[in-house]
């Protein structure tokens, strides 16, 4: 399943392009659309999916992160270790399911 050009926004790790997206949507069965979301490709070969599920609702609560505030570099640390998981982002296949925990990652 390849994402939408449209909305997707545009991100480089470790030298490889990828387009991404913050998600609401059922990328798969188990994904808990009451979790804060998102998707990554590669933007030269789309091929296996990867789905993010970050911990955090997607409804924000008070004193909470705001609900569709995914920063750049919480999607390269998941891009990375879903890497070192086992996900082949130009191979053809089931999207591949990351879960996270809710803790962010520290600023630079």
């Amino acid at each position: 399943m390849a994402l939408a050009r449209k909305g997707s926004r545009r991100i480089v790790v470790d030298g490889v392009e990828y387009r991404w997206r913050v998600s609401r949507k059922h990328w798969c069965c188990d994904y808990d659309a009451a979790t804060l979301g998102y998707a990554v490709e590669d933007a030269a070969r789309p091929g296996t999916t990867l789905v993010v599920e970050t911990g955090r609702p997607s409804v924000a609560e008070p004193h909470a992160v705001p609900a569709e505030l995914v920063l750049p570099r919480e999607v390269a640390a998941g891009i990375r270790a879903a890497r070192s998981g086992g996900w082949t982002p130009g191979s053809d296949g089931a999207p591949f399911k990351l879960r996270l925990c809710a803790v962010r990652p520290n600023e630079p």
